[in-house]
């Protein structure tokens, strides 16, 4: 059985250089715990292809000046190729989350300051995972005037990339209930990271972010002071409901793919399973959501190529549909592989570690389904 998916020229390649250079070692390093700064720095080289570094910098500010839809067939063919979640998220949180906004609301100085290196590879940048769920979690950092600049303190867990980054984008409240974003770079004063995350996605570099009283200057302010509420918080929620779905995809066909090599090879009852009706009608409904997931995140992404935006409803739709196949489509996978797949040298016993995990970030069903339902209800 074919699983179809996109045959985006990004996808492709990145399907490709991801199975040449990740998948080998996805199972020794997801052991290990490790994340791999030279395999960071192949997959952010572009070679022939677009790299996966910055696919959404524009071309003169020295990245590949992807469309979304080709960003996330970009996004989808690592997830496919690699098969290792943790790495997808973090290349994803760095290319996307912690580009766009800089590409969004930086200054022309901090553009041309941080993007081309971070498109080449060459600064990594990170956010907590805490900051891409809108205004509907309460900033764990505030920040207050200082004579020379701002004063943050706070703490940050689940920071994707900490221990491995630049400079971190930070979004504080101010004593008014107000926010702002801030870059702040790992060399200021008074900024602490520490190594810590999930048992989850153990190959993404995962910290806490400790800063205590750590001065930045006017310069470091992302957008409008006082104004991330609605310009740069709004746009990470729908960057992260997209775009890191955008792995999964990928991540979803393969895992069909062992759930029909599954069926094909093991036996039941001496006959083997895929002679079974049930198993059969699994392996089509797993087809079909795969078909769903891609098209409903697709849909999202040709927003952004239209000049504006997903609407939250859209982009909320479809992250929750996102989660809800990760869950089904690993669910019948290990069912269907078999117990010796459950263990972290297989994709399915990685999906099926970290899909619980995935399920958890970008608010939740907590926050994706009353989204949803304000929108519906034009409650704002």
């Amino acid at each position: 059985m074919e699983i179809p998916h996109s045959p985006a020229a990004p996808g492709d390649w990145a399907r490709e250089i991801a199975g040449r250079l990740a998948r080998p070692s996805a199972a020794e390093r997801d052991r290990d715990r490790r994340w791999d700064p030279r395999l960071f720095a192949e997959l952010a080289a572009s070679g022939s292809g677009p790299g996966l570094a910055g696919p959404l910098v524009p071309r003169d500010l020295g990245g590949a000046g992807l469309s979304a839809t080709d960003t996330v067939a970009l996004l989808a063919g690592l997830g496919e190729g690699a098969g290792d979640p943790g790495l997808a998220l973090a290349v994803g949180a760095h290319a996307v989350l912690a580009t766009v906004p800089l590409r969004a609301f930086g200054t022309p100085r901090q553009r041309e300051r941080y993007l081309p290196r971070m498109a080449s590879g060459e600064w990594v940048g990170a956010l907590s995972l805490q900051q891409t769920q809108g205004t509907s979690v309460a900033p764990a950092v505030t920040v207050r005037p200082a004579p020379d600049g701002w004063l943050l303190s706070g703490e940050l867990d689940l920071v994707a990339g900490a221990p491995v980054a630049h400079h971190f984008l930070v979004v504080a409240a101010h004593e008014d209930g107000s926010r702002t974003a801030f870059v702040v770079d790992r060399a200021t004063p008074r900024l602490a990271v520490d190594e810590a995350g999930p048992a989850a996605m153990p190959t993404c570099p995962w910290g806490r972010l400790v800063l205590a009283d750590c001065t930045v200057p006017d310069g470091a302010v992302l957008g409008t002071v006082g104004g991330a509420a609605t310009e740069v918080e709004p746009l990470l929620a729908v960057l992260d409901w997209v775009f890191s779905s955008a792995p999964w995809l990928g991540l979803l066909r393969a895992l069909t793919r062992d759930a029909v090599r599954g069926a094909r090879e093991r036996r039941l009852f001496g006959r083997p399973l895929h002679h079974d009706q049930s198993v059969r009608f699994t392996l089509a409904d797993l087809v079909a959501r795969c078909e769903l997931a891609e098209g409903m995140i697709r849909r999202a992404a040709e927003q952004f190529d239209s000049g504006a935006r997903p609407s939250h409803q859209d982009a909320a739709a479809a992250r929750l549909f996102v989660t809800a196949a990760v869950r089904t489509v690993t669910e019948a996978a290990a069912r269907l592989s078999g117990p010796l797949a459950l263990t972290g040298d297989h994709l399915v016993g990685r999906a099926h570690r970290d899909a619980l995990f995935f399920a958890g970030t970008g608010g939740g069903t907590e926050v994706l389904r009353p989204v949803i339902a304000a929108a519906l209800l034009d409650l704002g």
